[in-house]
């Protein structure tokens, strides 16, 4: 696997390799850290090795992926396995049953997995990694649409949808609406119906998928479709797809790194996170790394450039150190 310096000379970006990872769903890069002269990439002081398995929410994933990259080419001992099935998914199927050693998600626990979590004695903490703009697209020969209010942004994905566009604005077409969205084992399924919907809850006439590379893929390629998922899949297929504005009552915003860190662009900007589990902080290697995790989440380069979300600020940064320290500790003794 090359490193983002080699990429560049190829002519492979970072944010196109994340794209295909995104549309992979799952990153494995044992073995992927060999050097150019046929070493292991290892200066030869380094001695940390072992698994480090993380499932949970899509939206994370590219994040994860990107900065996971970068520590197990510095760390080639370290066999990292990182799998995209949703924040729900994650916390129920994996993380909650001591079966991965980091859930990442694009919303906070909830109080079902948190109790399924102390059933199986599994202790964490919560980690910001970033802030997401979550992002309503459309495909880009739409060009009858530019934005939607929040009140029309609901009619279309609550639980008894408007079925054609004009039923949703009068000028729109009379074509049916293709929608393509989240599946309800995802973080952002969750957070767009907290946000939108409420009570109203989310239809179930839709293609609902974990991977929100298959989203982007929907609505590029139907006029009428629509779609939503974490600003980094726009942010990869800027060409493919159409960003709508969403008026909160403000007029629209449009989605963007500086409308979602500024609180402009509402209600859809929202925390991202990572859980790591206690006792897997006890392992070196994946204390190490959560360590390294966090103190990337600062890095505009990768976080914003690379990925797309806003980086965390030196201030929250620090207060999420402390706090994983402190977890190390009691994991470590």
């Amino acid at each position: 696997m090359a490193s983002s310096h080699d990429a560049d000379a190829t002519g492979i970006t970072r944010r196109k390799s994340l794209a295909a990872i995104a549309g992979a769903g799952a990153l494995g890069l044992a073995g992927c850290t060999q050097s150019s002269d046929g070493g292991d990439g290892s200066d030869g002081g380094d001695e940390l090795s072992g698994p480090i398995n993380i499932a949970g929410s899509s939206t994370v994933f590219p994040l994860m992926s990107a900065i996971m990259e970068d520590f197990a080419e510095e760390h080639p001992g370290v066999d990292p396995d990182i799998s995209s099935t949703g924040s729900g998914g994650g916390f129920s199927n994996f993380f909650c049953t001591g079966d991965t050693d980091f859930n990442n998600a694009s919303r906070p626990i909830q109080p079902a997995e948190e109790e399924l979590c102390a059933e199986n004695g599994v202790e964490y903490i919560e980690l910001i990694a970033a802030t997401d703009a979550l992002t309503v697209v459309v495909n880009p020969d739409a060009d009858w649409i530019d934005s939607l209010t929040t009140e029309e942004l609901a009619q279309i994905w609550k639980s008894d949808p408007a079925q054609t566009w004009d039923e949703v604005r009068d000028e729109f077409p009379n074509e049916e609406i293709n929608r393509f969205g989240a599946a309800d084992t995802s973080g952002t399924y969750d957070y767009f119906i907290e946000a939108i919907l409420g009570e109203e809850g989310h239809t179930s006439d839709y293609q609902a998928t974990e991977q929100d590379n298959s989203i982007a893929n929907g609505v590029a390629g139907d006029e009428y479709a629509i779609g939503y998922f974490g600003f980094a899949y726009y942010f990869q297929n800027p060409d493919q797809l159409k960003a709508l504005g969403i008026d909160d009552g403000d007029g629209p915003v449009e989605p963007s790194l500086e409308t979602a860190s500024s609180g402009e662009y509402t209600p859809l900007s929202r925390p991202l996170f990572t859980y790591p589990s206690i006792e897997s902080l006890g392992e070196e290697h994946i204390a190490e790394f959560a360590r390294y995790f966090v103190e990337q989440t600062t890095n505009e380069d990768l976080v914003a450039g690379d990925v797309g979300y806003v980086p965390a600020t030196e201030e929250t940064q620090e207060e999420q150190m402390e706090k994983l320290e402190d977890a190390i500790e009691r994991a470590q003794g």
